[in-house]
C-alpha cells in the first residue's frame, strides 16, 4: 500500500464530505450530543507500518458512545472467556438497539454484545468483584493503553446527561436483573455503562486503539499481543454482523469491513491486515449510524480495494 495514495484518498474524501448537504440528524435524545456541530467531519487511517493519514477534524475529541462496547467486550472475554456467552448471544438483533421486546421473548438474554442490553450485561460482568469506580478505571486505562495516550478521559457532562435521560436503559437493566442475567445492583452497572459510553476520543486516538483488531490481536508497533488471533477474528466477526444495529447488513453491503458505530457519530472500522480506521460525522441515519461516516468509508474501501469481500 502506498502511503502517498492513502494520504491523497483520505484528503479527497474529507473534501468531498465537507461539500455534502445530506448530513443526517445529530442524536437529540441525549441532550449533550444534540449540541454537537453537524458540520464536523474527521477521518484517520493507520496502516500496518504505523503511517497515519488524517484529515478534517481528526484530532477533535467526540463522545464514542457505543464504540466503547468493542473494548468492554474485549475486556470481558479476557476475564470470562466463552463463559460470557451464557449471558449474551452472538446473533444480529433485527430490532432497534434499545428494544425491550426481544428481551422479553428471549427470557432476558440479549441477542448480542453490541445492542444496549448486551453491552449492559457485558459491563455487569466486568463490574463483578469491583467497586464501580474501579471497574470504570479499568476500562478507561485499557482504552488509554491501546491508544498509547493517557490523556483520554470521560466526558462527565455527557455521562450525567445520559444518566438523567437513560430510562430505557434502566428498563432493560431491570428486566435482565429479573431474569438473573445481571449479578450487581442495577444502579452500579448502569453507572459504569453510562460512563464508558461517555469516553471522549478523537479519530486518531480511536484508530490507534483499534489497531490490534486489524493485526491478528497484536499491536504492530510494539509487537505486544492484546488478544489471541482467534479472539480478534471473532470480535471482528461480531462487528461485521452486529456492529451497526439494524443497519449492519447495509454497512457490510456498502463498506465491506467489520465496524462499530456510536450515536456520537463515530465509526471504528477494521481492514484486516491493512489498517485501522476511525471516522466521525455527527449526523445519523434512520438506524442511528453516522450517515456521512458510512459514505466516507464506502468511498475509502472502494478506492483502496479494502473490502473483505474482494476488490
Amino acid at each position: 500500500m502506498s502511503n502517498q495514495l492513502l494520504d491523497r484518498v483520505v484528503a479527497e474524501i474529507a473534501d468531498e464530505m465537507a461539500q455534502r448537504a445530506d448530513r443526517g440528524e445529530v442524536a437529540s435524545y441525549i441532550p449533550e450530543l444534540a449540541r454537537v456541530d453537524p458540520k464536523a467531519f474527521g477521518l484517520a487511517v493507520i496502516g500496518a507500518d504505523g503511517h497515519v493519514a488524517a484529515a478534517g477534524d481528526a484530532d477533535v475529541p467526540f463522545s464514542i458512545q457505543s464504540i466503547s462496547k468493542v473494548f468492554t467486550l474485549t475486556l470481558a472475554l479476557g476475564k470470562a472467556g466463552d463463559r460470557l456467552w451464557r449471558r449474551v448471544g452472538r446473533e444480529p438483533s433485527g430490532s432497534a438497539f434499545n428494544s425491550i421486546v426481544q428481551l422479553e421473548r428471549e427470557r432476558g438474554i440479549p441477542r448480542n454484545p453490541f445492542i444496549n442490553a448486551g453491552a449492559i450485561a457485558v459491563t455487569d460482568l466486568i463490574l463483578s468483584g469491583h467497586q464501580p469506580r474501579e471497574a470504570l478505571g479499568e476500562i478507561l486505562r485499557f482504552m488509554q493503553f491501546l491508544a498509547g495516550d493517557s490523556s483520554i478521559a470521560i466526558d462527565e457532562a455527557v455521562a450525567k446527561s445520559e444518566q438523567r435521560t437513560g430510562f430505557r436503559n434502566a428498563a432493560l437493566a431491570n428486566y435482565m436483573k429479573s431474569f438473573g442475567v445481571l449479578d450487581n445492583p442495577v444502579e452500579y452497572t448502569l453507572g459504569v455503562y453510562f460512563h464508558h459510553c461517555a469516553i471522549a476520543m478523537s479519530c486518531r486516538q480511536l484508530a490507534m486503539a483499534g489497531r490490534f483488531l486489524a493485526h491478528n490481536g497484536q499491536n504492530p508497533s510494539t509487537g505486544l499481543n492484546v488478544v489471541s488471533s482467534e479472539r480478534a477474528r471473532r470480535i471482528n466477526a461480531l462487528m461485521l454482523t452486529c456492529g451497526h444495529y439494524d443497519g449492519s447488513g447495509e454497512f457490510a453491503y456498502r463498506v465491506g469491513l467489520p465496524g462499530k458505530s456510536g450515536v456520537g457519530g463515530g465509526i471504528l472500522a477494521v481492514a484486516p491486515g491493512r489498517a485501522s480506521i476511525a471516522v466521525w460525522a455527527p449526523g445519523l441515519d434512520a438506524a442511528g449510524n453516522s450517515h456521512l461516516g458510512r459514505v466516507a468509508l464506502e468511498g475509502l474501501t472502494k478506492r483502496m480495494g479494502w473490502s473483505i469481500f474482494g476488490v
